[in-house]
């Protein structure tokens, strides 16, 4: 499985934002243990623009505008941890952002961010049953993960892959716009 059209070599970075660079620094840095790379003071006072490094030459960097609106949960960000809520977010918002760990330090990852403070959801067996969880490890588990948030709420996921996949792994046909419905809610 190879891109044809583009050498796409991961992500230069993410690019999300928040409402206290200070907080997001203090998080990222100081919790996660992200080095803080790049600091940008923007055009006209409108904000700031900070680059964190993600590992593997991957970036996760942060806007903080002075006259952002507040982020709406369930809208622009899920509610919740899957586990502990709604996770369903609006169309163009950012669901979640996953990192991937190494799998031997994967309890150790998750025991420490509990160490720190972090309110961190169940463990997570993603497989391919109809209900997507596996309560017991198999073969089928393809990736293996938790969910926790930063201070805005932001949803992000510490994953670590079991498998390789194969071109068996691709078998759904894409939904299109015309196959959403309304909230159930609305």
């Amino acid at each position: 499985m190879t891109n044809t059209q583009f050498e796409l070599r991961g992500f230069n970075h993410v690019a999300l934002v928040c409402s206290d660079m200070q907080r997001t620094v203090d998080f990222y840095s100081g919790v996660l243990g992200m080095p803080l790379i790049k600091t940008v003071e923007l055009p006209d006072d409108i904000g700031q623009h900070f680059f964190f490094d993600a590992g593997n030459g991957n970036s996760l960097a942060f806007f903080w505008f002075r006259h952002a609106p507040d982020g709406v949960p369930g809208i622009s960000h899920p509610e919740e941890k899957p586990g502990f809520g709604e996770w369903i977010s609006a169309v163009s918002s950012l669901n979640h952002v996953a990192f991937d760990v190494p799998a031997e330090k994967f309890s150790e990852y998750r025991a420490k961010l509990k160490e720190a403070g972090v309110r961190v959801g169940p463990i997570v067996n993603h497989d391919d049953s109809p209900s997507q969880v596996a309560t017991e490890m198999h073969e089928g588990v393809y990736v293996r993960s938790f969910y926790f948030q930063d201070p805005d709420g932001i949803l992000l996921e510490f994953a670590t892959w079991l498998r390789e996949f194969t071109p068996e792994d691709v078998r759904h046909q894409p939904a299109t716009g015309t196959d959403r419905r309304p909230p159930v809610d609305a």
